[in-house]
């Protein structure tokens, strides 16, 4: 299972860096036909906004499966390898915490958005649960990579340690 969820990580975070860099490429393409042609599109910026959105709560898990987090060392880098896996535990309950809740009311937002029929106030007029179905989906995917990362935790502090935990 630890394996699957860190494939489905993997793929969400290579997804998301292909979404950021196809963003680019619309931006690129609005600026030339804004700035070149005076010919602005009318899809270019909200796509690009709904796109970024996706990207980066598919991305979430992947950041977090492989420590790329913004993280203060000043601290965890002089406890011992016992209380530095507690440390790392405890942030990890509190950002599946996050996820559980972020899941519940986005889940909640989603579906009173396509009861409301609610959808952008744009020319393109997107439905709204398009791009807020990112939510509970992203934090979904980052809930299942917070246990995984715990259950690695317990797992490494099962394993005998020649009694130099500290």
């Amino acid at each position: 299972m630890l394996a699957f969820i860190d494939r489905l990580s993997d793929i969400c975070g290579k997804l998301a860096a292909a979404m950021f860099f196809v963003i680019g490429g619309m931006i690129a393409y609005e600026v030339v036909a804004r700035y070149v042609f005076i010919s602005p599109t009318i899809w270019a910026e909200e796509l690009s906004r709904f796109i970024q959105i996706w990207a980066t709560y598919l991305g979430a898990a992947y950041v977090l499966r492989h420590r790329h987090l913004i993280a203060i060392d000043l601290l965890t880098g002089r406890l011992g390898p016992t209380m530095r896996a507690l440390s790392e535990a405890l942030g990890l309950v509190f950002v599946a915490v996050f996820c559980g809740m972020a899941i519940v009311y986005g889940t909640g937002i989603v579906v009173e958005s396509i009861q409301m029929g609610r959808a952008t106030a744009t020319m393109l007029s997107v439905p709204q649960w398009m791009t807020e179905s990112a939510v509970p989906i992203g934090f979904s995917i980052l809930l299942l990579q917070c246990l995984a990362e715990l259950a690695r935790i317990v797992a490494r502090r099962r394993l005998p340690q020649n009694g130099t935990d500290a």
